[in-house]
């Protein structure tokens, strides 16, 4: 117990190193830019003290959980016992490996949509548009957007094939995308790929592909576990404006059979 608390101490001196510059800038604005008092002096001194905690709870936690089942996930997909392979096997099949791509899928969809700052930006989205934009809806469309992006990324690591191939042709598919989608949803579509990498996904889909690329044979860890979280990014601005394509379509269609 005392080992643990000292550990959480010092845990907690480097969470507050790396935050005090954020709250100095901040506060020096507020103070010196705008001139201006903070409004509720006491209530922000309260939540840059649980901001302070939370995150040294939550980065504890994925050094004792999350970090250590990711890994443990992926080593045990991979068993050769589990895909019926023999021991000796120098190379991967991709065919083997299909628990390995639904867990990922369902991973990747689950933790997005469990992400808070998911949540926080379809709601506003919900508010600003007038409910026009649908807060769940979003979120199920980033959601399946991560699910397919860890699935092609976990097949990524067991086929080796190149990380830029997905990358370039997944770009392209977003620039003619954006060609054609609504103008309104261009904006959110990008910054829903950016909100995708953050507290929840990022470190179970990290511990994935490290573990993936760990028990796969002829995988290098630092070469092909890596990666994961550009696929994170990337697919969710493909199925948002998709997402938001089909909405019009839809719309079209029933203004067109009305009149």
């Amino acid at each position: 117990m005392i080992e643990w608390l000292q550990q959480f101490l010092d845990a907690l001196l480097a969470t507050g190193r790396d935050v005090l510059p954020i709250a100095a800038i901040i506060i020096g604005f507020q103070l010196l830019v705008i001139r201006k008092p903070l409004v509720h002096p006491t209530k922000t001194l309260l939540g840059f003290i649980n901001v302070l905690i939370g995150i040294t709870f939550f980065l504890d936690g994925l050094k004792m959980a999350l970090f250590p089942l990711g890994e443990l996930m992926a080593s045990q997909l991979t068993a050769p016992e589990f895909l019926n392979i023999p021991d000796t096997a120098i190379t991967a099949d991709w065919r083997n490996y299909g628990w390995v791509y639904l867990f990922g899928a369902c991973i990747g969809f689950a933790t997005t949509l469990a992400e808070p700052s998911l949540l926080a930006v379809a709601i506003k989205a919900e508010e600003i548009s007038g409910k026009a934009i649908s807060a769940w809806g979003l979120r199920i469309a980033v959601s399946f957007g991560v699910a397919f992006g860890i699935s092609l990324g976990t097949f990524r690591i067991v086929s080796g094939t190149e990380l830029y191939y997905y990358i370039v042709v997944g770009y392209i598919i977003v620039v003619i995308q954006t060609l054609f989608a609504p103008k309104m949803i261009i904006g959110l579509a990008y910054d829903s790929g950016g909100v995708t990498t953050s507290t929840v996904t990022v470190p179970l889909v990290t511990a994935l592909g490290l573990g993936l690329a760990s028990t796969v044979p002829g995988r290098n860890p630092l070469l092909d576990g890596f990666g994961l979280v550009a696929f994170a990014s990337l697919f969710p601005i493909i199925t948002v404006l998709g997402y938001a394509q089909l909405a019009e379509w839809r719309s079209k269609r029933r203004q067109s059979n009305h009149s």
